[in-house]
């Protein structure tokens, strides 16, 4: 068994990135820049908007939090959007999810440019990425293929099972196996029989927030296996939708909750937002 070592690899496009920003800045003199959306005094959203502030900082990306109160108005948060879709100093634009239940979140998620879609919510880039065309695609799927890649993992021709069939992880995991030639079926809450699909696959991916939903009888042997749930567990402990302990006995390779698929959301994310300032520097050329 061999663990697929997050950290690791995201390190490794932190100092990728971190050169390519000094490199543009050197070229027309511009600055990536990063604006959060995040509404309201969650503990774990604020923490992942920490995390991904203090990452921006490491590259040299400069990034702003737009922090909003859990009662604001779906026409103010509007408002702020369409101001950074219109300042030339944003290149990319996050909107930290789960929003309050007074807000549309798909009309706020429409409404982000495409161009600065750095998440790859907006149905532009979903269109793009489900045709196989280049756009942003949301960062935890992509962060994914790039572990895989690391590894030397090919897809191509395997059994994938996800399950889970969210639109931030579950479908963009999906079709982002489809254009790599995997075979692909994709399980869900209302999936008949789980283990009979999972004990099929040579790789499974698995992002629902259930802990343990993943046991060892429900994996082959040489199986690889990607978890990409994050919980907590009744002691307060980080642990994702696999019973690791068990089912790392039976694997060829398995991610590891934390250190896994987490570092590489965040990674995926500044890369994507290098890639939209250096859309936009050549546009303003």
């Amino acid at each position: 068994m061999q663990l697929l070592d997050g950290k690791k690899l995201s390190n490794k496009i932190e100092l990728q990135v971190s050169d390519e920003v000094k490199l543009l800045k050197e070229k027309c003199g511009c600055t990536p820049g990063l604006a959060v959306v995040l509404v309201g005094h969650d503990p774990a959203s604020a923490a992942y908007v920490n995390m991904k502030k203090k990452a921006c900082e490491r590259v040299g990306i400069y990034s702003i939090t737009h922090d909003m109160p859990e009662n604001i108005s779906q026409d103010a948060i509007e408002k702020i959007i369409t101001n950074m879709n219109n300042d030339s100093t944003i290149d990319g634009i996050l909107i930290q999810l789960p929003l309050p239940s007074q807000i549309d979140e798909r009309r706020l998620l429409d409404l982000v440019s495409p161009k600065k879609d750095v998440d790859g919510f907006h149905p532009f880039n979903i269109g793009r990425l489900t045709t196989g065309l280049d756009g942003f695609v949301p960062c935890t799927p992509l962060g994914v293929m790039q572990l895989l890649a690391e590894y030397d993992i090919d897809v191509k021709g395997k059994n994938c099972v996800v399950v889970g069939a969210s639109n931030i992880v579950g479908k963009p995991m999906s079709s982002l196996l489809l254009n790599a030639n995997a075979t692909v079926e994709i399980c869900h809450i209302f999936t008949d029989n789980l283990k009979k699909h999972t004990l099929a696959a040579d790789i499974i991916l698995v992002g629902v927030g259930v802990i343990n939903l993943i046991k060892e009888d429900m994996v082959k042997d040489d199986a690889i296996v990607i978890d990409i749930g994050i919980n907590r567990n009744d002691e307060g402990k980080l642990v994702g939708d696999v019973d690791f302990e068990n089912v790392k006995q039976k694997c060829s390779y398995i991610t590891p909750v934390p250190g896994g698929v987490g570092p590489m959301t965040i990674a995926m994310l500044l890369s994507n937002t290098l890639k939209a300032a250096q859309v936009n520097s050549k546009e303003r050329a």
